[in-house]
């Protein structure tokens, strides 16, 4: 796609760290690595798209429809190796691990031939769901790539496991899972 030695595809959902993932962008092109963002309709709503087109110099994937790309699922799930996910919610986690495919976050996981990262994050009690753990369980025998999430304080002002792993480890592992 451009001249990066590594591209990299990062679906944002719509947990509230997903202000975090602004830095793991910046943090990513200081390293010459490309960068291509989806966002969820809900990460929309705490993050604007042009912080991150502003970050990545490319713009954001929102939509299956209406956009510059004819098969945007396809199209994106083909241009990067390793596709990281953060905030992973308990919804795309789920919907992932089931092969669901309603949105276009969803269906480029689905189309997604690489490596697999989700970085969870989420209040402890959906963490500890039973449900929510299967599911990640499932993640984890196809081969996908679970980091955290880590225990501490959450937004909702509890504190317990739940939280996005930070920005600079998740960096390490991104790059690490990159030249592997």
């Amino acid at each position: 796609m451009n001249d990066n030695k590594y591209e990299v595809l990062l679906g944002v959902c719509g947990g509230i760290a997903a202000y975090k993932s602004a830095t793991l962008v910046s943090l990513l092109r200081k390293a010459d690595v490309g960068v291509t963002v989806v966002m969820t309709d809900a990460a929309c709503e705490l993050v604007a798209p042009k912080t991150f087109e502003a970050l990545s110099g490319r713009p954001v994937a929102r939509s299956m429809w209406g956009e510059r790309l004819v098969h945007p699922h396809i199209e994106l799930a083909r241009q990067a190796s390793l596709f990281c996910i953060a905030p992973a919610t308990a919804n795309i986690i789920a919907k992932s691990a089931q092969g669901l495919a309603d949105d276009l976050m969803s269906a480029t996981i689905l189309a997604f031939q690489g490596k697999l990262l989700f970085a969870p994050a989420m209040n402890s009690v959906m963490w500890q769901k039973p449900a929510t753990q299967r599911n990640v369980e499932l993640l984890r025998c196809d081969g996908a790539i679970i980091v955290g999430p880590q225990s501490g304080r959450l937004s909702c002002g509890e504190s317990g496991p739940g939280r996005m792993v930070e920005p600079e480890e998740l960096f390490q592992v991104v790059l690490k899972e990159l030249k592997e």
